[in-house]
């Protein structure tokens, strides 16, 4: 398989075979965007008035709720926050020098020193961690400047359904991942995952990788690359983390929470060697982006729905099973499905550099 910038055709309407649901377990997922699709090329603080400060009753409330079990942390965006920081949080969004998100959040970032593998600033998971603050009853932020996406419940079909494509692996010719790096390519990737994965597509926040799966010109599937979930106990015991160190290491586990061949496309053995493909060229792809190599990758299968078969192929290994908590489960309530907990290694020595021990990763 080679990577090119090979397009597809304008071929439109998807019912999508969803192979792995991969991302539920504590990790973010992937929604509704732009629903326009071209095939040519396929494919987000200041100084509050006084009516808006919140009541401390309510605050107290929110916090509450927000707060680590020990209660002595709050957790947003993978990142815990003091009581300390989240004080520096309320002094920044009262301080009229920073009148807006934007230079509210570069300005957290600068003062706790929230950099990224490469330094610069985490200003959009500052961000996300300040709106989701907000919506806490944590902190009052002032409306955002930009214009704001509509939310929509339903995608429009834009892509029609191609003919069956059934032959053997060999018969495909040119077999190539595109990764989405123009708009086009976003929206399309965006609407894929959102009418036809049946967890939908949500808005990532953080590192991300994605990629279409073309062949002479005919579109066979979409996979995602984002965050790794915070914690994961069988994960973690694989890795041999405990949880100081899983904060500082946690950047280089890379998760797959979408992964998609469309329903018409019956090629045995296409699924695996896109795997394979995609995690010779994402650390090469990661490096340009962001400027560090991940050395190990993680994906969920549900144990109701999938075998996983595509990923034992492609020599990922179990490791485990989630709880059925996922990441907004504070009262251990369980209300979601088990999934098995698949990783693979993107270096030989994925331990050494997970644990920080010798020459450890940036």
């Amino acid at each position: 398989m080679s990577l090119s910038e090979e397009r597809p055709r304008c071929s439109r309407a998807l019912v999508a075979y969803v192979l792995a649901d991969a991302g539920s377990e504590g990790s973010p997922g992937w929604t509704h965007a732009r629903k326009s699709c071209s095939f040519g090329a396929v494919n987000q603080i200041g100084q509050p008035s006084s009516e808006s400060i919140v009541t401390e009753s309510v605050a107290a409330n929110s916090r509450q709720a927000s707060k680590s079990a020990d209660g002595s942390l709050y957790r947003y965006v993978g990142r815990e926050f003091t009581e300390v920081e989240m004080e520096i949080v309320r002094t920044l969004c009262l301080d009229p020098a920073y009148p807006t998100r934007a230079s509210i959040s570069r300005a957290l970032c600068r003062s706790l020193g929230w950099t990224k593998p490469d330094g610069g600033l985490k200003d959009m998971s500052a961000r996300v961690a300040l709106a989701k603050m907000a919506a806490d009853g944590l902190i009052t932020l002032p409306a955002p400047t930009g214009p704001q996406p509509v939310p929509r419940r339903h995608l429009e079909a834009t892509i029609e359904e191609g003919p069956v494509l059934a032959c053997s692996l060999g018969e495909l010719d040119s077999v190539s991942l595109v990764k989405v790096d123009t708009r086009s390519d976003s929206a399309t990737w965006n609407e894929l995952i959102g009418r036809f994965h049946y967890l939908g597509y949500t808005r990532a926040s953080g590192a991300q990788l994605r990629y279409l799966a073309i062949s002479n010109g005919r579109l066979l599937g979409a996979i995602g690359f984002g965050a790794a979930a915070w914690a994961l106990q069988d994960r973690d015991t694989f890795i041999g983390w405990d949880a100081k160190t899983r904060r500082q290491r946690l950047h280089l586990v890379v998760g797959n929470p979408r992964y998609l061949i469309l329903p018409w496309v019956r090629v045995p053995h296409l699924a695996s060697h896109l795997l394979g493909a995609v995690a010779r060229a994402l650390p090469g792809h990661w490096v340009e982006r962001y400027g560090y190599a991940p050395v190990l990758l993680e994906t969920f299968v549900d144990v109701g729905r999938y075998a996983g078969t595509c990923y034992k192929a492609a020599n990922w290994v179990r490791v485990g099973q989630t709880k059925g908590r996922g990441k907004l489960d504070r009262n251990k309530a369980y209300a979601l499905g088990v999934k098995d907990i698949y990783c693979y290694p993107l270096s030989r020595n994925f331990r050494t550099k997970l644990l920080g021990e010798g020459n450890p990763a940036s």
